[in-house]
């Protein structure tokens, strides 16, 4: 569950960023654009040589208890060094925005909070449901194996995605 909140608190720095300005300074300014996709691409990469290195983001075992501050932090910045939650916003919650309602800022602010809020939720309920399967995993230790495999190389793929992506 904290991951998923982490994951929601990195999209809130998203619309943060899209409702003072950073992302579009993201859109239009070629080197800063860059500088956040690289920085994100990086996480990524680093991410999936970490998993294939260890060949335990998928695993059954119990494993030794990580602090609140270090799951938080792994998910915040999975979302934050994401460019693509930051286009999203700037993209999709402007469309809700009426200015004859009030405030555009507050109303970007409420849509964004909103989005992130939903992120948190189903992030968090992945994970609450990802346990209840657990036990048909235990007898299944190729499949295990391949999932680990699998998300090492889509962390890498990913990031090697965003570096390349123009």
């Amino acid at each position: 569950m904290m991951s998923g909140l982490s994951s929601g608190a990195g999209i809130l720095f998203h619309v943060v960023a899209a409702t003072f300005g950073l992302t579009w300074l993201i859109q239009t300014s070629e080197i800063a654009f860059y500088v956040v996709k690289l920085l994100g691409a990086t996480y990524l990469v680093w991410l999936g040589f970490k998993v294939l290195r260890a060949k335990n983001l998928f695993s059954l075992e119990p494993v030794k208890k990580q602090s609140l501050k270090f799951i938080f932090s792994t998910g915040f910045l999975s979302a934050a060094l994401n460019p693509k939650p930051g286009m999203f916003v700037l993209a999709f919650v402007p469309q809700f925005v009426n200015p004859n309602l009030g405030s555009v800022t507050l109303q970007m602010i409420g849509y964004g909070v909103w989005f992130a809020v939903l992120t948190a939720t189903g992030f968090s309920l992945m994970g609450v449901f990802s346990s209840q399967i657990s036990a048909w995993f235990r007898n299944k230790s190729r499949l295990m194996s391949g999932l680990n495999i699998g998300a090492g190389v889509t962390f890498i793929s990913s990031g090697l995605a965003i570096a390349f992506m123009k």
